[in-house]
């Protein structure tokens, strides 16, 4: 008992003087900021009027106290927490619209999300859903998917099998020990594995805050791995752990099916990582009301009124660096002209690659912090992206609120590694997974917005090497082989859609395909990473973990969004979450917990 005790007491004592808690008026968190919710806001001119604020020089407020360089929610979510804090802040966008992968793209009457396809957590009163009430002041709504939420498909279509996964922790349980008789025992072993695991994600948080050296005395002495589940485990690949569970080759591919969405095979996953997937999926899934860009359309006025902008095509060039070597604003080009924007704070969620490597002077590139934190981290896997539209609505067209993972095979480390072994030529024929939603089915307020019509989005993964040798044309200008070539992945792919929906053939009204380059493009990915950086075990290690913070060897220089944390859009929000305290110098995470308290507190004390 003396040992837990010495850490707990090494650890509050670390934190504390790393962030202790300051004056109240520095805390974003220091009163629930829930409002009852407007309707929705469906005029074009209004919402364009947040989302599409165009940068001049005229448009960047005076006295700044920090610019954000990109919009994804990484950055607007710091943004929000120091705007909330009484700074005044500047988002910076590249793109023609806010939001990162939260925005969406309507053509030819349809309109598509890019990046939010499903959350979970977000009951009423949830953590992570008071989390996100508060950054959007109680503006954004969230709609429940079907259960079963994730339908995972084996084999080809005419011959497959189908496993569903259910809603509610004791609901999925049921369900999959109703469709693996005689597995019940393990069923139980893993999701208990799974939780315990996953409530040690937290410590990934505290162990970007305490000063590196308590983190070297609890990592050398053995402490960390002794009184955190998730750390013991952090060398455990995926495939090890299911291994040791289950002999089933569908139990174990149903135990796996989710590793596509931070983009590892099993065999290279970590096994942690994945606990924290599976964990936050148990009570179910679910999806923004009025679309994904609700998300930035409902951040953007709480940084307004604290005197800031978001504004869009504004590509920074560079980060401006003073005399001392300390980061004091952003360039960004306008036109033929170079605007230089001044902030005592420079905060990136352009991810590391492109911060460290593209906007930092030459001369700090070359710093020894800099080219370790580089060498510690990997591009992500890119993908292909497919977006339909439909004549009919969701009753007409047979669509559902929930998503389906379609595998050629139940061996998925096997298949994915002879899909990325193949040639150019061949990759469109072997694409080992194929995931189908219904963005349309999802939202509820679809149907005010687009009356008879629907959406469908299938991705696959993909190498960035395979388009590379387009990366310098111009976008919808690549040339005729570009086309040829994404256009082999699109006809393998619909071959599929249409066999899994052949009710939609005649009701196709567009379709449209995004590769590697798109996300080049429009959220300009290095390598068109849907993920951000790797998600390998590597990156899971407590080295990687503890020196990959929001601080950076550039002082006044900080990290926000999925490289500092992990990927996916809860990841994007406590990257911002450690960033934000780290810039304010104060634990924010104990700020939401009081918060928290307080409104569970009043939420029990109305029902009674």
């Amino acid at each position: 008992m003396w040992v837990y005790a010495l850490v707990g007491a090494l650890l509050l004592l670390g934190i504390w003087r790393a962030l202790g808690t300051r004056s109240p008026s520095s805390n974003p968190f220091r009163a629930d900021s829930r409002r009852p919710p407007a309707p929705l806001v469906t005029d074009k001119d209004a919402r364009r009027k947040v989302l599409k604020q165009v940068f001049s020089r005229d448009k960047v407020p005076d006295g700044l106290d920090a610019v954000v360089i990109g919009s994804g929610y990484g950055g607007l979510a710091a943004a929000v927490m120091l705007s909330k804090a009484g700074k005044r802040v500047l988002v910076l966008e590249q793109h023609g619209k806010a939001g990162g992968c939260c925005h969406t793209f309507n053509e030819k009457g349809f309109e598509f999300d890019v990046g939010i396809h499903y959350i979970g957590q977000m009951q009423e009163n949830s953590i992570l859903r008071v989390m996100i009430d508060q950054l959007t002041d109680g503006q954004l709504q969230w709609a429940q998917m079907d259960s079963p939420f994730d339908t995972i498909i084996l084999g080809d279509l005419d011959s497959c099998k189908k496993y569903y996964l259910y809603s509610g922790e004791k609901e999925y349980v049921k369900g999959l020990k109703k469709q693996f008789p005689g597995e019940e025992a393990n069923i139980d072993r893993f999701v208990t594995l799974v939780k315990r695991v996953a409530k040690g994600s937290a410590h990934m948080a505290i162990l970007k805050m305490l000063p590196m050296p308590l983190v070297w005395f609890l990592h050398c002495t053995g402490l960390l791995a002794l009184i955190s589940p998730f750390f013991r485990m952090i060398s455990k690949t995926l495939s090890e752990v299911t291994a040791e569970f289950t002999t089933n080759a569908d139990l174990r591919a149903v135990f796996t099916y989710i590793f596509p969405t931070y983009g590892v095979i099993p065999e290279k996953s970590s096994f942690p990582l994945h606990a924290i997937l599976v964990d936050h999926f148990l009570e179910g899934a679910w999806y923004p009301q009025g679309g994904s860009s609700e998300i930035a359309f409902h951040s953007i006025p709480i940084i307004e009124r604290a005197g800031g902008a978001v504004l869009t095509k504004a590509p920074v060039q560079s980060i401006l660096v003073n005399s001392q070597g300390k980061a004091c604003g952003v360039s960004v080009k306008k036109g033929q002209d170079l605007v230089n924007i001044y902030a005592p704070v420079v905060i990136s969620d352009a991810g590391i690659f492109n911060t460290y490597e593209q906007l930092l002077p030459k001369e700090l590139r070359a710093l020894p912090g800099v080219q370790n934190q580089l060498s510690m981290m990997n591009h992500g896997i890119a993908g292909i992206s497919l977006f339909i539209g439909l004549k009919g609505s969701k009753e007409e067209l047979g669509f559902e609120a929930k998503n389906y993972y379609i595998y050629r095979h139940s061996d998925f480390s096997e298949a994915f590694v002879r899909y990325f072994n193949c040639s150019r030529e061949t990759a469109p024929e072997n694409i080992p997974l194929l995931y189908i939603g219904s963005p349309s089915a999802k939202d509820p307020l679809w149907e005010k917005r687009y009356p008879g019509k629907s959406t469908l989005i299938v991705l696959a993964v993909a190498k960035y090497e395979w388009f590379e040798e387009w990366k310098e044309e111009k976008v919808t200008k690549r040339g005729a082989e570009y086309e040829a070539f994404k256009n082999c992945f699109v006809d393998n792919i619909m071959e599929t859609v249409l066999k899994f929906y052949p009710q939609i053939k005649d009701k196709i009204e567009y379709v449209s395909a995004g590769t590697p380059l798109t996300n080049k493009h429009y959220i300009a990915s290095v390598q068109g990473e849907m993920y951000g950086a790797e998600h390998s075990i590597s990156r899971l290690q407590v080295e990687v973990m503890a020196t990959i913070r929001p601080q950076t060897p550039v002082p006044n220089l900080y990290l926000t969004g999925q490289d500092v944390f992990v990927g996916g859009f809860p990841g994007a929000l406590h990257g911002a979450i450690v960033c934000a305290s780290a810039v304010l110098k104060r634990n924010l995470y104990i700020d939401i917990m009081w918060l928290y308290g307080k409104i569970k507190a009043n939420s029990a004390m109305k029902k009674n």
